[in-house]
C-alpha cells in the first residue's frame, strides 16, 4: 500500500481552498464508513486515495459528513491549532501505517482519535474574549474528554453526565437541547466503545451547521 505523508503544512493549505476541504472530508468519512463497517481492504483503498487526493489537490464540490461527522469546518479548526493539527496529522499518519500493516482494530482505534482531537477543537472553538468565556471554553474541554474517555472504556454513565453538563453550559439553546437528549440516551443504554459514538456527538454538535455557524460548531458557540 503506497501512500503519501500528511503535513501539517498540507493541512493548511487543504483547508485554504473550500473544494479541496470538500474532497478531503469526502475521502475521510467514506474510510471511517468502511473502517466502522470493518472491511479492511476499502478502507486501505480509501486511505490511498485520501493521501493522493490530498497531495494532488483533487476537488470535489459537494462535501459528506455522515460517518465521521467531521466537517470542512470543523477540520478548519483543527488546522487553525498548531497542537490540534498536529495531532490530527499524526493520527492520519499513523491510521495509514496500521491500515498498511493489516491492523484493523488500530485502525478502528486511530479513527477514534481522529474524532477526539476533531471533539478536542470543537470545544476551544466557542470564542477568545472575556473570562467567562475562556472559562466556559475551559469547562467545555475538560468534560469533552471526559465524554470521550467513557465512551472508550464503555461507561455511559460517565458520558451521559458528561453530555448532560456539556448541555447546562452551553449557550446555544438548539445545542443545549440536543446534548440534553444525547446523554440521557446514554444513561438508558450501554453505550458504545467505537468511534461511531463519538462520530455521533460530533454529528450532533454540527447538527446546525446549515442554517447557522460557517463552522458548524454553534452547539459550543
Amino acid at each position: 500500500m503506497s501512500t503519501n505523508s500528511i503535513t501539517t503544512s498540507l493541512l493548511s493549505q487543504i483547508t485554504g481552498s473550500p473544494t479541496k476541504a470538500n474532497q478531503f472530508v469526502t475521502d475521510l468519512n467514506q474510510l471511517a464508513k468502511d473502517l466502522g463497517s470493518g472491511n479492511l481492504s476499502a478502507a486501505a483503498d480509501d486511505y490511498v486515495t485520501l493521501s493522493n487526493d490530498a497531495l494532488n489537490g483533487t476537488t470535489s464540490q459537494t462535501a459528506t459528513n455522515s460517518a465521521s461527522g467531521i466537517t470542512t469546518g470543523l477540520l478548519s479548526e483543527i488546522a487553525s491549532s498548531s497542537s490540534s493539527s498536529s495531532s490530527f496529522v499524526g493520527e492520519l499518519n499513523q491510521l495509514g501505517t496500521d491500515l498498511g500493516n493489516g491492523n484493523l482494530s488500530s485502525a478502528q482505534q486511530d479513527m477514534l482519535a481522529l474524532d477526539s482531537t476533531a471533539l478536542n477543537a470543537a470545544s476551544g472553538s466557542g470564542g477568545s474574549s472575556g473570562g467567562s468565556t475562556k472559562a466556559s471554553s475551559a469547562d467545555s474541554a475538560e468534560l469533552i474528554q471526559a465524554i470521550v474517555q467513557g465512551m472508550e472504556v464503555g461507561d455511559s454513565s460517565i458520558v451521559g453526565k458528561g453530555m448532560s453538563e456539556l448541555a447546562s453550559i452551553s449557550p446555544s439553546s438548539e445545542g443545549s437541547s440536543v446534548l440534553k437528549q444525547d446523554s440521557q440516551g446514554y444513561g438508558s443504554s450501554s453505550g458504545s466503545t467505537s468511534s461511531s459514538s463519538v462520530s455521533q456527538l460530533l454529528q450532533d454538535m454540527n447538527a446546525d451547521n446549515s442554517s447557522n455557524s460557517s463552522s458548524g460548531l454553534s452547539l459550543l458557540a
